[in-house]
């Protein structure tokens, strides 16, 4: 039974975006045998946690995508046999104490006297203070995403240095989210954005399904566009197909390729979508829209990974994760008997709702300014006035996100050489209004 646990006894996972810092802990603790895994950020841990045994999870007082707290109690409650400690040597409540605590306690102190050691004997370092002011400042201009734009260097661990740090950890907790969790494809500071992408960082590691459920124009392609490209399969092909848009009798060979002669007109055989994607990921757009019969093929691909070729006898394997969308209930219309609810149920592993733009006005202007950004890059770059700002809030934007950049696009046409959009270059459908 003793030899069944060695991989869990001896596994602790380093969560910092300082690479310095986890270089020193990976030495401290591989010299006590411990089997080191790394994560530049929260989402990156939770992903190396999953079907992994650890025994121990060390996590820094800040991460650049995911509030260290709350994520500590969703750790918690998903590992409750795991301990899970404070880069700075603190217990987290909720885990188990490690039989072997003070050996991570010891690389704790090793590596942070080993920092001290290195700050006190290089004169061209800046102060405690002044690296903590330099942190905070790349924080709250966004830089730190991800993982990136993190100083090289740790932190001073003096107890002043430290109960600096631990003042302004409050702070940053009463915050419903920290700015760095913002991803660039999303445009819109409001809480239900901050909520979409704290989800999009949190499944992105992962290679869980994804279902995207939202109405027409809400962005869920380029919802899609920010899972794969936070993923590890970011280097790998990010290929689209939307359901709606292939003939039903087309869509199978669409998706799963043919062989030469498999149907009329199939001079030569093709590769299929699904194949394409090896190694990256397929977006499935208005999955509601596949046949029932194609469901169940689909469903197999998701089970076991095998996709058969139209006309072919022989099976194949390929790696690909899978994010479906869709502007329908899927769930009413499974148990209406329209959709399979097994098939259902293999996709919306992890769904996420995009809001509708009339749920979040308060990203109107943002988005706006977005927009118009994008068409001054070839014509004449034009703002809004303020009472064509008003005229915006007041619309109930039934087209969403979608519509908002048509109607700023026809606005700029109709301002001709104008440099402002006036109330009256705001022309919305009557047939919308509402």
């Amino acid at each position: 039974m003793a030899s069944a646990n060695i991989a869990f006894d001896r596994t602790v996972i380093l969560a910092s975006a300082d690479a310095s810092l986890r270089q020193r802990l990976r030495d401290s603790l591989s010299g006590l045998r411990w089997n080191v895994r790394e994560a530049r950020g929260g989402a990156e841990a939770m992903a190396q946690l999953e079907g992994r045994p650890t025994e121990a999870l060390l996590l820094d007082h800040w991460l650049p995508d995911l509030e260290v707290m709350e994520l500590a109690e969703q750790i918690g409650a998903l590992y409750p046999q795991m301990e899970m400690l404070r880069i700075d040597g603190d217990p987290i409540a909720g885990g188990t104490k490690s039989p072997r605590r003070h050996e991570l306690l010891h690389a704790v102190r090793e590596a942070l006297a080993s920092s001290r050691r290195e700050t006190s004997g290089t004169e061209s370092y800046p102060s405690t203070k002044e690296q903590l002011t330099a942190v905070r400042g790349r924080v709250s201009a966004g830089i730190a995403i991800g993982g990136h734009g993190i100083s090289s260097q740790p932190l001073s661990t003096s107890k002043a240095d430290s109960a600096e740090v631990n003042r302004a950890e409050p702070a940053r907790r009463s915050r419903p989210t920290h700015p760095s969790i913002a991803i660039e494809e999303l445009v819109g500071a409001s809480a239900m954005m901050q909520e979409l992408s704290r989800s999009i960082r949190l499944v992105a590691p992962r290679t869980a399904t994804v279902l995207i459920e939202g109405e027409t124009g809400t962005g869920k392609e380029v919802v899609a566009q920010a899972i794969h490209r936070l993923s590890q399969r970011s280097a790998k092909p990010f290929v689209v197909l939307n359901c709606a848009a292939i003939p039903e009798a087309l869509l199978e060979a669409e998706l799963f390729g043919h062989t030469r002669g498999a149907f009329t007109g199939a001079v030569q055989a093709r590769t299929g979508r699904i194949e394409a994607a090896h190694g990256g990921t397929l977006f499935l757009d208005e999955i509601g829209e596949m046949p029932i019969a194609l469901q169940a093929k689909m469903l197999r691909f998701l089970e076991n990974g095998e996709i058969q070729r139209v006309g072919d006898n022989e099976t194949m394997r390929v790696d690909v994760r899978v994010i479906a969308a869709t502007h329908q209930d899927l769930e009413s219309r499974a148990s209406a008997g329209e959709f399979r609810l097994d098939l259902y149920h293999r996709l919306a592993v992890f769904p996420i709702d995009i809001p509708p733009l009339r749920e979040r006005l308060e990203d109107i202007a943002a988005l706006s300014e977005h927009f118009l950004a994008l068409m001054g890059r070839t014509s004449p770059r034009k703002t809004l006035s303020a009472e064509a700002l008003n005229k915006l809030y007041e619309h109930h934007w039934p087209g969403n996100v979608r519509e908002l950049a048509h109607i700023l696009e026809r606005g700029s046409i109709l301002a001709e050489d104008s440099p402002i959009l006036c109330a009256e270059d705001i022309r919305l459908r009557r047939a919308a209004r509402s």
